[in-house]
């Protein structure tokens, strides 16, 4: 790609408005015979995207698929993932710095978006629209108008979108839906869950390269103007390239890289995903008074129309956590009670409420208790959720079917925590007009 040509697109790509329309002629996608191997390519391969394409070429063993291409604008990881594939799965792949040719490979059929937020709606949408499925690292996007984009790419490409919460794919979840559906805990009321560590060096103060920077050559050049992707013609700052999570420019901390996690699944467990009504947040920087703008704890609480509320708290300062869990009138699902809601679970807890279900002959024949009505736990399948997650996705691509964690449900995940980084950024309760898919000050009329 010439410098005239990279110059151009970053001007072009200076306004979000023509950043997702980078291309406007939907490809057919190829048709996939029963022993037609997939080829992938991977844009961003950073720690999460060198450890997503690693995956995918050990469940491509099985399912037929490989990595052929690796993308990063910065060239040590090119090369060392290069390397990687060429050594475990015995492929030869190629490297790029600029995502566009890998886009324009007639022969690649997916694409892995691995990159910092801001870049993920822009490289997905181009990528749907140039004839690829994808595989989009969580947080789907980064802003409401993109998830708006999204939606709307998928619907006119047809294509496969797949959203890296891994966690949707654990058994856990699905176990709930089905005791939910059933009417084990009767009227929802209220979701819950967390995500609490404690690193000493600050969350997201990952190792930085100084020998890496623009003005550097060979395996140490980062392309830096790339990177920023329109967000600001800033100098090179190798906290934000290293340690992006930190920034709202890129990222909204807990929210976006942890609380999708929780928001997720929880659309999968109840009868259908849902966008919030009301969304309102909290907490600060309490403890890490590093450059970091987003904060160490983080709050949210939110409302939605069918009347249940989610409570998600978060520490980077503190370990201990809350469990993951729904409550309804009639009992509680305990899906994850470790804290972690990416880690496998043996089972999950239904606790029903013994006043009100005491006298209840019919419900408890219904789900197995005794007069004693002791805590029933239902075994989970200790399936790799990350694994399963990747199968389902190269299924889809043969398929065409909605895969795990579609577009439409991680929508409704999106816009919950990108409304409650908003919420806490201008300090006021939001509400989110779902007729005209935006976020208002004032409750939207019915």
């Amino acid at each position: 790609m010439s410098e005239y040509n990279r110059r151009d697109f970053l001007k072009g790509a200076s306004s979000m408005g023509a950043a997702l329309g980078l291309a406007t002629t939907v490809v057919p996608n190829r048709a996939f015979g029963a022993n037609d191997k997939i080829n992938v390519g991977v844009i961003g391969v950073g720690g999460r995207g060198t450890y997503v394409g690693r995956t995918f070429g050990v469940v491509g063993q099985e399912k037929s698929a490989q990595v052929v291409a690796v993308c990063d604008v910065y060239q040590k990881r090119i090369n060392t993932n290069k390397d990687m594939h060429a050594t475990k799965f015995n492929v030869k792949v190629d490297g790029y710095l600029d995502y566009r040719e890998v886009i324009a490979r007639k022969d690649i059929d997916a694409v892995i978006v691995a990159t910092p937020d801001h870049w993920h709606a822009r490289i997905a949408i181009a990528a749907m629209k140039a004839g690829k499925d994808v595989y989009c690292e969580k947080p789907m996007c980064h802003t409401i108008e993109e998830v708006r984009a999204m939606i709307d790419a998928v619907k006119e490409t047809k294509r496969v979108l797949q959203v890296g919460s891994q966690t949707t794919s654990a058994d856990q979840w699905w176990q709930a839906k089905k005791l939910i559906a059933d009417g084990a805990i009767g009227k929802m009321l209220m979701s819950q869950g967390s995500y609490h560590r404690n690193s000493a060096d600050g969350e997201w103060n990952w190792p930085i390269d100084q020998q890496a920077g623009p003005d550097k050559s060979g395996e140490d050049y980062i392309d830096w103007k790339m990177w920023l992707g329109g967000t600001s013609s800033a100098a090179f700052n190798a906290d934000r390239f290293f340690r992006f999570r930190k920034y709202w420019d890129y990222s909204g901390g807990t929210a976006t890289d942890l609380f999708f996690h929780v928001a997720a699944p929880l659309n999968i467990c109840w009868a259908q995903p849902q966008y919030p009504y009301k969304v309102m947040s909290g907490g600060g920087n309490y403890v890490f008074k590093d450059e970091r703008e987003v904060p160490d704890t983080f709050h949210l609480i939110a409302e939605y129309a069918k009347e249940h509320s989610v409570v998600l708290t978060s520490s980077m300062a503190n370990s201990q956590h809350i469990p993951g869990l729904i409550r309804g009138h009639e009992g509680t699902i305990i899906m994850v009670e470790h804290g972690q809601f990416e880690r496998p679970t043996p089972n999950i807890t239904l606790k029903p409420e013994r006043r009100i279900v005491g006298k209840n002959a019919e419900y408890k024949q219904k789900f197995g208790f005794d007069d004693k009505l002791e805590d029933k736990l239902v075994a989970v399948d200790q399936k790799d959720s990350m694994t399963t997650h990747v199968a389902n996705f190269l299924e889809c691509m043969r398929t065409r079917q909605k895969p795990t964690l579609d577009v439409e449900t991680a929508a409704c995940a999106q816009v919950l925590i990108t409304m409650a980084v908003q919420s806490f950024r201008q300090g006021k309760v939001l509400y989110f007009d779902e007729k005209n898919f935006k976020v208002v000050d004032t409750p939207p009329r019915a």
